[in-house]
């Protein structure tokens, strides 16, 4: 009898339950109905009666757009016409040129060839000015309609038209677009003894099988056993390409991340699939503050189960998950589905969407609110605020002059005029900029009336400016005359105080222009502090393994 009672309860509590959840569903239902017949409605009455005319789709993106912005940056609509867009995120291939572009005051311009890619290949240079493509005129356009009509499909010819800096013809050229490949190990050398550096750009569907190759192939050419991944500017991508990662160098079946959302599809756990081809390699993970998402996977799950160091800047602590799901007439929204957790039980989600300020601004999550967890073998990690590196090191540049001639691409264009009159220079690891290199860029700043207004000057504009609604700038006369004084740059001076800044972004923009992105990473390692600081710790293995002890 008492059976019989508690299985009547359990069917009444189900049968309530179920009825709740069905209230719910019809309610969320009904409300959906509701509004979409509002909005359909708006958009008639806007249509018959407005009086001009409407742009259809751009008042729809307009709308979404909106709409979406108060969830989170990741959770986005894509039209059909993005749909190149997304094959780019997933894959890393989109058919073209094999070029960046950039607005340049009036003009679109070439910014970087990548070697050897059909742009490369066929003459075009950083600093070429695209006048026409396919016979049409590109001024007043903006960089991403240029850049729409450089896409298309492989094997299709592109004819263009370029100005180019010291000749008086306007230069043409015809080719074949083909499709771009845009490898996510970019580059990869030996750096100390035994010791190797390789750089991942993005996690797309190929990054595994890249480092693994690129790992093998160091392996056997210098038996390597220490191995620096570079994961610096890094925002992410596929999050099995990650664990396949981790995967190389931990035992198969490891779990490396959990997802969980709302809705359960999205609660996932992911395990190493394959046996490690690499279990005794010693590891080092260099991060920044712009080490995002899958990133932060590969780095938090190495420093959770104490397989390799990690070092650099606290990451940017993006803990969400983005599922790409297919819309009516081509389109898609990319939208946030759930939050990852790394081996340890964190999250490493910083910044909390969900809760925003009466202006609308997001915070990060407050230290006080993190909790501690622990690695496999007992250290201490905290969640809530991205990886916190085991060697932290400073980015301790300023936002000085070396940064606002950068914003004026004045080192852009004075590479532009110097690669017309070297035609060679000495390789990336050789390269120094002379004196007289540096003298004829100051005389070309000169020349070019550079000049430049800090923040701080625009804030104390602002300061003075509220000063004076409130009667307070004739109170404090002096002090704000004094400080003013000091805000006014004395360009010579700021040029001489930051040489070392101003000559290495120069050279970088030079070498670029003669060995592309491989020379600019192979000079950028010269002076590498984080690069430094691996190579030092593999140098002394004690101290590199205590780092994974318990603290």
């Amino acid at each position: 009898m008492k059976r019989i009672l508690i299985l009547n309860f359990l069917l009444i509590c189900f049968i309530f339950s179920f009825s709740a959840e069905s209230t719910n569903v019809n309610q969320r239902t009904f409300r959906i109905s509701k509004n979409l017949s509002i909005f359909n409605s708006l958009f008639r009455e806007l249509d018959m009666f407005y009086v001009d005319t409407l742009n259809y789709d751009k008042m729809m993106k307009t709308a979404i757009d909106e709409m979406l912005a108060k969830f989170d940056p990741y959770t986005v609509y894509l039209p059909e016409e993005e749909t190149s867009d997304l094959t780019f995120m997933t894959t890393g291939e989109y058919a073209g040129i094999g070029a960046m572009i950039m607005k340049k005051g009036n003009d679109i311009c070439i910014s970087e060839p990548y070697e050897g890619m059909p742009a490369q290949r066929n003459d075009l240079r950083a600093g070429d000015i695209i006048l026409e493509v396919d016979g049409k005129k590109v001024n007043g356009l903006i960089v991403s309609e240029v850049s729409a009509m450089l896409k298309g499909t492989p094997n299709t010819l592109i004819k263009l038209k370029i100005k180019r800096f010291g000749e008086s013809k306007i230069i043409q050229k015809e080719f074949l677009r083909e499709k771009i490949q845009v490898n996510s190990v970019s580059y990869s050398s030996i750096v100390a003894d035994k010791t190797a550096y390789l750089l991942l750009n993005d996690f797309t569907d190929k990054s595994a099988m890249e480092l693994k190759t690129t790992v093998n192939n160091l392996v056997k050419s210098h038996k390597i056993e220490n191995l620096i991944i570079d994961l610096r500017n890094n925002g992410g991508g596929l999050i099995d390409e990650a664990v396949k990662i981790v995967g190389y160098f931990v035992p198969k079946g490891t779990e490396v991340v959990s997802t969980k959302g709302k809705n359960k599809q999205a609660d996932r756990t992911y395990k190493t699939p394959t046996e490690p081809l690499f279990p005794e390699m010693k590891l080092a993970i260099l991060a920044n503050r712009a080490s995002a998402s899958a990133s932060e996977i590969l780095a938090g799950a190495l420093q959770d189960l104490d397989r390799g160091i990690v070092i650099g800047e606290r990451t940017f602590g993006k803990g969400l998950v983005q599922n790409i799901r297919p819309l009516g007439y081509g389109g898609h929204v990319k939208v946030t589905t759930a939050k990852y957790y790394i081996p340890s039980g964190r999250c490493i989600q910083a910044i909390d969407y969900s809760h925003r300020n009466e202006d609308g601004s997001v915070g990060r999550v407050p230290d006080s609110l993190t909790t501690e967890f622990k690695t496999r073998n007992g250290r201490k990690v905290r969640d809530g605020g991205g990886i916190t590196p085991d060697i932290v090191t400073k980015d301790d540049r300023k936002l000085n002059i070396a940064y606002y001639i950068f914003m004026q691409n004045l080192y852009f264009d004075f590479a532009t005029e110097y690669c017309s009159k070297h035609k060679t220079i000495a390789k990336p690891n050789e390269f120094n900029l002379s004196d007289d290199d540096f003298k004829a860029f100051t005389d070309y700043l000169v020349e070019k009336k550079f000049n430049y207004t800090s923040q701080t000057k625009k804030y104390f504009d602002e300061l003075l400016e509220v000063a004076s609604i409130e009667g307070l700038d004739s109170l404090a006369k002096t002090e704000f005359e004094n400080l003013k004084s000091k805000l006014i740059p004395d360009i010579q001076k700021n040029i001489a105080d930051n040489k070392t800044e101003i000559s290495e972004l120069l050279s970088l923009e030079i070498i670029k222009r003669y060995y592309f992105q491989k020379g600019e990473i192979e000079f950028a390692l010269r002076k590498d502090k984080e690069l430094a600081v691996a190579i030092e710790k593999f140098a002394k293995k004690e101290e590199f393994l205590s780092l994974l002890l318990t603290k």
